[in-house]
């Protein structure tokens, strides 16, 4: 009787083995059908991510053709789809927070949201350290007639609260830097020195900001400057073209080789994240592009 419950049990580890493959190698397929070059390794300058919601597909799908690019990481996953991203060894250098409750209109700048945010988060950052991840995603809210010095302090409030865990967790906090002149209308951390001086009021290496360089181009430009003076206050990029926040080409005015040297020279070993939206409907159109902004970003 053992023996033929062993038996059986292992005819069951048999098939589950093979039909697992057969879905990965359906879903590579798939991949392949996009035409991707997969021959020349990336430098390896530049740790490479891409953001999930860019992209008409499946985080699964994603996650299979990012790999065939060279792309270890997808950014802006929540916690329930972690077990994706582990079943396809991926990474996720930056994990998403924008719930219908706390994200970005509705942040720590609001002190009426603080208690509920301190639970939240601290759920936030349990999932992040088990899965092995270290940035999580956060927002300031949007002013709503409040003077910037006075969110300010109220963001530093609520952070405060909520910071020493992060600390014992080894999670960062990062802020994102996003436009309001343009998708963001009304957002308070729209502008990088702000944000320094966020940082400077909360005084630790576990919370700094996430800066965008398609929405400071907006608000601030000079971007290469920003980056060599405040680098140490930054612990994740995002890139986009400017105008439009497509394709990271030649068809926008931002010099995208020169940025990612900037970035390198200061020592940076975090991801950069490709946070376009590509111009083609089509899914091969999309991972072409993605692809294409890879090799952009990849310095000699």
């Amino acid at each position: 009787m053992n023996q033929e419950n062993s038996r059986r049990n292992m005819i069951k580890k048999v098939a589950s083995a093979a039909l697992a493959t057969t879905a990965l190698s359906s879903l590579s397929d798939r991949i392949a059908a996009h035409d991707l070059a997969t021959g020349e390794a990336l430098k390896g300058k530049i740790n490479h991510s891409v953001c999930a919601w860019c992209y008409d597909m499946p985080l699964e799908e994603l996650c299979v053709a990012a790999k065939q690019i060279g792309i270890p990481s997808i950014d802006l996953v929540s916690p329930h789809d972690f077990k994706i991203l582990k079943k396809y060894n991926m990474h996720c250098a930056m994990v998403s927070s924008n719930n219908k409750d706390f994200g970005i209109t509705n942040g720590f700048n609001n002190v009426a949201n603080h208690d509920k945010m301190v639970d939240y988060f601290k759920e936030l950052i349990d999932a992040t350290a088990a899965a092995g991840f270290t940035n999580l995603i956060c927002f300031s809210g949007n002013r709503n007639g409040m003077d910037d010095m006075q969110g300010l302090k109220n963001c530093a409030r609520g952070i405060h609260r909520v910071i020493g865990y992060a600390e014992k967790k080894k999670v960062n906090l990062v802020m994102e830097l996003l436009n309001s002149r343009v998708n963001h209308p009304d957002y308070q951390c729209d502008h990088t020195a702000w944000g320094v001086e966020l940082c400077k009021h909360i005084a630790s290496d576990n919370f700094k900001l996430l800066y965008d360089i398609y929405h400071m181009q907006i608000m601030d430009g000079d971007i290469i400057h920003h980056i060599r003076d405040y680098h140490q206050y930054f612990a994740h990029y995002h890139t986009g073209g400017v105008p439009g926040r497509h394709e990271i080409d030649n068809s926008q005015e931002l010099n995208y080789p020169a940025i990612m040297k900037a970035i390198y020279e200061t020592g940076y070993k975090g991801y950069v994240a490709q946070e376009f939206v590509p111009s083609s409907k089509d899914k091969k159109g999309q991972l072409a592009s993605l692809q294409q902004a890879v090799k952009i970003c990849d310095l000699a």
